[in-house]
C-alpha cells in the first residue's frame, strides 16, 4: 500500500541528484588544476606566513631542512618529514600535522617555536587545508621584478588593459536568425566553428526564465496565460518591461550586487558583533536598482557619497548610507587594533568588484601575475587609512563608534558625544583591567614567596618600590567606569545613524614589509593603479582621496569598470560571463569567449548613460537569450561546455530563489520591502569569541531580507550554496549533497509551505484532479498531464488511507495527504531548475 509513496519519494531524491550533478558538470568543468580562488587564497593568506616563519628551516633555502620537512611545495607537504606522516592532509585540517604544530596542542611540537601564530592566521590555515591545500603547480619566477623600471606601455597590451573598442556587429550567413546585434556576435562564432543553434524555447519556458532572471520569483498562472494569449511581435518585450518595473526586480538584482560586495549584518570579528543599521545599505542597493540609477553614479556614491553634494537632506543622507559599502568591510580579532586587515578587505573587494583585479595580492610583494606593484597597493591603502570607518564594537571594545548621524545640529552632536565618551570609557576599562591583572599577579607572587621564605620576602617587600596605586584603588575606579558605561547605555540617543564612513586624518601610507604593519618601509603617495593610467595625488591633498578615486573608477576611459559590469549582467542572464572569471580580468583569469561582443556591450552600457535596465532589454530580446536548453550531439562534440552559446544553459535556482518560490506558490510570501532585523537591545550585547552572536528568526519575507551573518550562516542559505559573506561571491556554486534532498523532504520549513500550498489549492478547487492541475500551474508554470494527475490522485488517496490508520482526524486527512504530495513537487527537478 505504501509502495507508491516510497517509490515517488525515492525517484524524486534520485532525480534531484542526477540532474543537479549534470548541471554542476556543465557549469564547472572538472580539472586537476588548483582553482584560481584557491591559489589566490594561498598567495594572500598562506605564502606570506610560510615565508616569514617557516622557510628559513623548512625549504630549499636550507641544505638540510629540519626534521627532513619542506613546506615550499605541495608535494613536499604531502610527503612529510622524518615522522613519516604528511604535514598536510588535504581537506582534513584535524589530521594534518602542520595544524597540530601551529595550534600548540602538543607541548613537544610547537611551530613557530618561539611564538604562536595569531588565531586569525591559524584559522586561515584551517580554511586553506579544507579547500584542499591549493598550491601553485608552477612557482612564479623568483627573480625580483623592479616595477619602477617596468614597461607599463607593454603591460597595457594585455586585452583587459586596452581601451574599450566599439566594434561593428559582424556579418553572418543566416541573416534570418538575427533578432538583435547581439545575435550577430554569437552566430558569427557558431558559423565559424560549423555549429548551428538549437531551436527557440517555448513561451512557457521563456516567461519562467525571464521572471526568475529579473525578479527571482516564479510567474503566476495569470501572467503566463496573458503572455500565451498575446500574439503580438512585442509580447516578450512587454513582459520584460513589466518585470523591470516590478519592485521585486530591485530585490533580485540588488541581491546579485550584495553577493559581489560580501554584504552582512554582522561585523565578522571573533564574536561577530551585530550591526543593526547595516540594512540601510541593503535597502539603498535595492532602491538603486529599482530606480535604474546610472551605474557610474552608483559606484561614486558607494566610494565617496559623503563627499558628493545633495539637493535635499534626504539625498545627502542616502549618499552617506551608500558608503556603507566601505563600512561593511570585515572586522578582525577581539579588539580594534587589527584595522589594517579591514583596509586590506576593502581594497580586495574594491579591486574585484569594480575592476575585476586581485589588487590585494600586491599587499606583501609586487603582484606575481599582474602589473600591480606593491606601491600601487599602498597608494590605495593611504586613501582608506585616511578614511574614518564606523566601528561596530568587539568583545573587548563593546561600544559603537563613528557611526554617521543622519541628522544635523544638536541631534548629530549628541550622538557624536555619546559615541565618543563610550569609546573613551572602553579604553579606560581595558587599561584598568590590565592594571588590575598585573597587581593581582604581583600580589599572588609576593604571597607565594612569603610562604616559602618569610624573612627574605619581608626584606624584599620592604625594599621594593610601592606600586603607583593599590589594587583597591584600581577596583574602585573600575566600578566607577562600569557604572558610567551602564548609565550611558541606558541613554542611547534617539538619532538615526548610518553604518558608513567619513573623512579621517589624511596622510600617505608606508609599505608594510611582508604585509606586517609593524615593519614599515617607504612612504607612498596616495593614488591609483599605474597600469590603468592612475596618477598619484599631490602630497598636500587634504582629503582622503576617495572623491578622486570614485571619479577615476567611473571615467569612461577606464578600460575595466564598464567591461566588468557588462560582463556581470551577461553572467546573471546566461549563467556564465563572457569572461568566465568575473572577478579576475587579469593574467590568471580566463580570456573572453567573445571579446568583440564584450566591448560592444560595454560601449552600449556607457552610451546608455550606464543604465542597467537598458542592458537587460538589449540582452533578453536577442535570439541567443531565447534559445531552448536542448542538447545537440554534433554541437556538444565540438563545444562540450557550450562556450559559444549554441543552446541556453539550464541552471538550478539559487538558495534565495528556492525559498522564495516555495513561499510564493504556497501563498505565504510576505512582500513587504525593506526594514530592520529584530536585534537584541545594544545594552544587552555580551558577545565573545566563545559565545558569538547568532540569530535565526521565523519570517515569510523574501530571502534578501534574511539576516546575513558572517560566522554562523543562515541554515537554509548555507545548505543551498548561498553567498559567502566573508569574501566576494563572483558566482554561486552549485553543489549536490544528501542534506539538500533530505531537507526538501523533511524540514519544518518545507512542511509548513507544503501545508500552506495544500490549503491554497484546496480552497481553490474541491475536485482532486483540479487541485493537482492547479498545483502544477502554480509551481511549474504548466498544466499537469493526464498521467501526472492520475499518479498524483493515487498518491493522495493512499496517503490519506495511511494517515487514517494512525488516527489523523478526518477534517485534516485530505490537506495532510495533499501536502505530502506537494512536498514531492517542491523536490522535483522541474521546480528546482530553470530551462
Amino acid at each position: 500500500m505504501r509502495s507508491i509513496i516510497k517509490r515517488v519519494a525515492a525517484l524524486t531524491i534520485l532525480g534531484f541528484f542526477l540532474l543537479a550533478a549534470r548541471q554542476s558538470a556543465n557549469i564547472a568543468q572538472q580539472t586537476d588544476e588548483p582553482s584560481r580562488e584557491g591559489i589566490e587564497f594561498f598567495e594572500k593568506k598562506i605564502r606570506p606566513i610560510l615565508e616569514e616563519n617557516c622557510y628559513v628551516c623548512h625549504s630549499s633555502k636550507t641544505n638540510k631542512p629540519q626534521g627532513g620537512l619542506r613546506l615550499d611545495s605541495r608535494e613536499a607537504m604531502l610527503k612529510g618529514g622524518a615522522s613519516g606522516k604528511p604535514a598536510v592532509v588535504p581537506g582534513e585540517p584535524d589530521k594534518s600535522l602542520l595544524m597540530e604544530a601551529i595550534r600548540y596542542t602538543d607541548a613537544k611540537l610547537k611551530m613557530p617555536p618561539f611564538e604562536k601564530l595569531p588565531d586569525e592566521q591559524i584559522k586561515d590555515f584551517e580554511t586553506w587545508i579544507k579547500m584542499g591545500a591549493p598550491f601553485p603547480k608552477k612557482e612564479p619566477s623568483s627573480a625580483p621584478v623592479t616595477w619602477e623600471s617596468y614597461n607599463f606601455d607593454e603591460a597595457r597590451k594585455f586585452w583587459s588593459f586596452q581601451p574599450i573598442k566599439d566594434p561593428s556587429p559582424p556579418q553572418v550567413k543566416n541573416e534570418r536568425w538575427v533578432k538583435t546585434p547581439v545575435d550577430r556576435f554569437i552566430l558569427a562564432r557558431l558559423e565559424e566553428k560549423g555549429l548551428k543553434p538549437v531551436r527557440e524555447a517555448d513561451k512557457r519556458t521563456l516567461i519562467r526564465r525571464a521572471t526568475f532572471d529579473l525578479t527571482g520569483l516564479p510567474p503566476t498562472p495569470e501572467e503566463i496565460d496573458a503572455f500565451l494569449q498575446d500574439k503580438s511581435e512585442i509580447a516578450f518585450e512587454k513582459v520584460i518591461d513589466r518585470l523591470l518595473a516590478s519592485p521585486h526586480y530591485g530585490e533580485r538584482w540588488g541581491r546579485h550586487w550584495l553577493d559581489v560586495v560580501r554584504y552582512a549584518d554582522t561585523s565578522g570579528c571573533n564574536s561577530d558583533f551585530p550591526v543593526p543599521s547595516a540594512y540601510k545599505y541593503r535597502n539603498y542597493v535595492i532602491k538603486s536598482f529599482n530606480d535604474d540609477k546610472p551605474y557610474d553614479q552608483f559606484v561614486r556614491e558607494q566610494i565617496a557619497g559623503d563627499l558628493l553634494p545633495g539637493k535635499t537632506d534626504a539625498e545627502k543622507y542616502e549618499r552617506i548610507i551608500a558608503t556603507g559599502y566601505l563600512a561593511i568591510s570585515r572586522r578582525f580579532g577581539s579588539r580594534n587594533n587589527e584595522f589594517h586587515l579591514t583596509i586590506e578587505d576593502t581594497i580586495d573587494n574594491l579591486g574585484k568588484a569594480f575592476l575585476g583585479l586581485s589588487v590585494s595580492c600586491a599587499r606583501c610583494h609586487d603582484h606575481k601575475f599582474d602589473p600591480i606593484p606593491i606601491k600601487d597597493y599602498y597608494a590605495l591603502y593611504g586613501i582608506f587609512s585616511s578614511t574614518r570607518y564606523a566601528f561596530p564594537g568587539t568583545e573587548i571594545y563593546r561600544h559603537t563608534k563613528d557611526f554617521v548621524p543622519l541628522a544635523q545640529g544638536a541631534q548629530a552632536n549628541r550622538l557624536i558625544r555619546w559615541q565618543t565618551e563610550l569609546a573613551e570609557l572602553d579604553d579606560r576599562l581595558e587599561n584598568l583591567n590590565v592594571e588590575k591583572a598585573s597587581l593581582e599577579r604581583k600580589a599572588k607572587l609576593a604571597k607565594t614567596a612569603a610562604e616559602k621564605d618569610g624573612k627574605a620576602a619581608k626584606e624584599e617587600t620592604a625594599s621594593a618600590k610601592p606600586p603607583a596605586r593599590t589594587l583597591d584603588q584600581v577596583k574602585a575606579e573600575l566600578a566607577e567606569v562600569k557604572a558610567r558605561i551602564a548609565e550611558l547605555e541606558n541613554q542611547l540617543p534617539n538619532v538615526e545613524k548610518a553604518y558608513a564612513v567619513s573623512e579621517g586624518k589624511s596622510g600617505n601610507a608606508k609599505i608594510h614589509r611582508k604585509g606586517d604593519p609593524r615593519s614599515l618601509g617607504e612612504e607612498v603617495p596616495r593614488g591609483f593603479l599605474q597600469v590603468l593610467g592612475g596618477q598619484r595625488l599631490p602630497n598636500n591633498e587634504k582629503g582622503s582621496g576617495r572623491y578622486q578615486l570614485a571619479q577615476w573608477l567611473t571615467d569612461p576611459k577606464n578600460p575595466l569598470t564598464a567591461r566588468v559590469m557588462a560582463n556581470r549582467i551577461w553572467q546573471y542572464h546566461f549563467g556564465r560571463g563572457i569572461v568566465q572569471t568575473p572577478n579576475d580580468f587579469g593574467a590568471r583569469g580566463k580570456a573572453p569567449t567573445h571579446p568583440e561582443l564584450l566591448d560592444w556591450l560595454a560601449s552600449r552600457f556607457i552610451e546608455s548613460g550606464w543604465r542597467v535596465k537598458a542592458m537587460h532589454k538589449l540582452i533578453m530580446l536577442s535570439r541567443a537569450y531565447q534559445l531552448a536548453s536542448l542538447d545537440d550531439r554534433h554541437n556538444a562534440a565540438i563545444d562540450p561546455n557550450n562556450d559559444l552559446l549554441w543552446r541556453f544553459n539550464q541552471r538550478r535556482l539559487d538558495a534565495e530563489e528556492i525559498r522564495d518560490a516555495m513561499l510564493a506558490v504556497s501563498g505565504a510570501l510576505d512582500r513587504t520591502m525593506g526594514g530592520p532585523h529584530p536585534f537584541p537591545p545594544e545594552n544587552q550585547w555580551r558577545y565573545t569569541q566563545h559565545k558569538q552572536f547568532f540569530a535565526d528568526y521565523d519570517t515569510d519575507r523574501r530571502s534578501v531580507y534574511l539576516m546575513q551573518q558572517r560566522i554562523k550562516k543562515h541554515p537554509f542559505l548555507e545548505i543551498f550554496d548561498g553567498a559567502d559573506t566573508n569574501a566576494t561571491t563572483a558566482g554561486r556554486a552549485v553543489s549536490t549533497t544528501p542534506i539538500q534532498a533530505l531537507f526538501m523532504m523533511n524540514s519544518p520549513f518545507v512542511h509548513k509551505q507544503a501545508d500552506n500550498f495544500a490549503v491554497r489549492v484546496g480552497m481553490a478547487y474541491s475536485e482532486e484532479w483540479k487541485r493537482i492541475d492547479y498545483a502544477y500551474r502554480l509551481a511549474l508554470g504548466r498544466p499537469a498531464t493526464k498521467e501526472e494527475i492520475r499518479t498524483g490522485a493515487d498518491y493522495v488517496r493512499q496517503v490519506r488511507q495511511d494517515l487514517r490508520e494512525i488516527n489523523i482526524a478526518d477534517d485534516q486527512l485530505t490537506r495532510a495527504a495533499l501536502a505530502s504530495y506537494l512536498r514531492v513537487l517542491f523536490s522535483s527537478n522541474e521546480f528546482l531548475f530553470v530551462d
